[in-house]
């Protein structure tokens, strides 16, 4: 039986989130080597099947009006929208060449997850990145590294049009990247207006990516909080008409912009010292955002993650929205004696060291 796998990494934050949801501003992001696998192959008596390690029995779809939803005519299960979506944006593509995805079983296996909890890595995004690949691989469409974020960007953009895309930017590119988010209300409009394959053609407005080379002599410690957390419903709070255009937003923005350009500067010139400054500097944005804002980013065991790698002389911080989730850390990568006391004190007080390391992908940065 033929079949299609392809996998994604997950992503953390370095610095600029919540900056990156804004179109056009920057964030620093790496990939992670811990993936999402979707493995494609034919399916038998339903238009989709859909497997996962994370569901205790498949999902069985059909398409309806155009939409894929359960048997029964119920949606699609709320855990499986980001697959749904992705498999009906490559299907948008090929139905603009007069083509459909046929018949299709995809199972899915992700180590984002730990006992069935997501580790706040950027599952969703990695899903979909897959689940893209996958899919148009198993019905004949080679993608750019380019056109896969773009379609996974869509895929995204239509269950959440706030979501920045940076987790998908370092699935598609891997390593360490600087990017810029596009400007999503511009390109869904676009995508009805003019078809998919245009809207794949052109420049979309605010978008941008490059890879970064790693610090020279510093290690990058992940600590997990053991608990979840919904980046949307804390990016959301930022949507308010009181905060979209203040005078704090804006400052905000400023800060947050030149903190990553400074941190991209000192990764290009390979100054550590300068990059441990930013990711302070950051955590300071983190925190002023958090008492303006009132978001709840930091919880009790990301503060503790914090204090606990600054007092080591390392630099730390959340990783993404906050409120739960990981926390990095950079430390000298030769203070191993100070690594190993790190890892003992953030599990002394609840934090559990993930083991991590950086992952690159074949895709170029374009």
């Amino acid at each position: 039986m033929r079949q299609v796998s392809r996998q994604a990494p997950g992503k953390l934050f370095v610095a600029g989130e919540y900056a990156v949801v804004e179109p056009g501003h920057p964030a620093i992001l790496v990939a992670v080597d811990r993936q999402v696998r979707v493995t494609v192959s034919a399916a038998e008596g339903a238009d989709v099947v859909i497997e996962s390690d994370l569901r205790p029995a498949p999902a069985r779809l059909r398409r309806r009006a155009g939409e894929l939803a359960a048997a029964d005519g119920a949606p699609a299960p709320d855990g499986l929208i980001h697959v749904v979506s992705a498999i009906d944006v490559v299907g948008s593509l090929l139905a603009e060449h007069g083509l459909n995805v046929p018949p299709v079983q995809l199972s899915i296996s992700s180590r984002l997850h730990l006992n069935g909890t997501k580790l706040g890595l950027g599952s969703s995004g990695a899903v979909t990145v897959a689940t893209v690949d996958a899919v148009a691989a198993y019905c004949g469409l080679k993608l750019s590294p380019g056109t896969r974020f773009r379609l996974a960007m869509l895929a995204t953009a239509r269950i959440d049009a706030g979501s920045s895309g940076g987790d998908l930017a370092a699935g598609v590119w891997g390593g360490w990247i600087e990017y810029h988010a596009p400007d999503r209300a511009a390109v869904l409009d676009l995508a009805r207006r003019r078809g998919l394959e245009e809207t794949l053609r052109v420049p979309w407005p605010g978008f941008a990516v490059r890879p970064l080379p790693a610090p020279r002599g510093l290690a990058l410690e992940v600590g997990w909080t053991g608990r979840p957390a919904r980046t949307t419903s804390l990016t959301g709070r930022l949507g308010r008409r009181t905060w979209q255009g203040s005078t704090a937003q804006r400052s905000f923005l400023a800060r947050s912009d030149e903190c990553v350009r400074t941190a991209v500067h000192a990764l290009e010139q390979g100054d550590d010292q300068v990059v441990l400054r930013q990711i302070r500097a950051a955590r300071r944005l983190l925190a002023g955002l958090d008492d303006e804002a009132g978001l709840g980013i930091f919880t009790t065991e990301l503060t503790a993650l914090c204090d606990t790698a600054e007092a080591m002389g390392g630099a730390a911080k959340p990783s993404g929205a906050g409120g739960g989730d990981c926390g990095i850390a950079l430390l000298d990568a030769t203070a191993e004696a100070e690594i190993s006391l790190l890892r003992e004190r953030w599990t002394a007080v609840g934090l559990l060291p993930v083991p991590i390391r950086i992952t690159s992908t074949k895709g170029s940065a374009q």
